[in-house]
């Protein structure tokens, strides 16, 4: 006598384990672009101005990128001989 075939069971959890991943990066994410762009007190002074308001995150990286930038191409243009 043959066996009968058992129907198949599949569960589909995988999809929930990726909705529940892809939620909590999206939170992650959302985290770390909001607390970026929290103002830092005091800040650097670009200028001799007081009245500047301090300078988030990104804006402090922008303005190290673009010292660093400067710093480079102002030792590129020196008169070596």
């Amino acid at each position: 006598m043959a066996t009968p075939k058992k129907p198949r069971v599949t569960l589909r959890r995988r999809g929930q384990a990726m909705l529940e991943y892809s939620m909590i990066n999206w939170l992650v994410i959302v985290a770390l672009v909001l607390s970026s762009t929290v103002r830092i007190i005091p800040g650097p002074r670009v200028s001799t101005s007081s009245t500047r308001p301090p300078m988030s995150l990104i804006e402090m990286f922008l303005y190290a990128y673009q010292v660093h930038y400067d710093t480079y191409l102002y030792s590129l243009s020196l008169p070596f001989p």
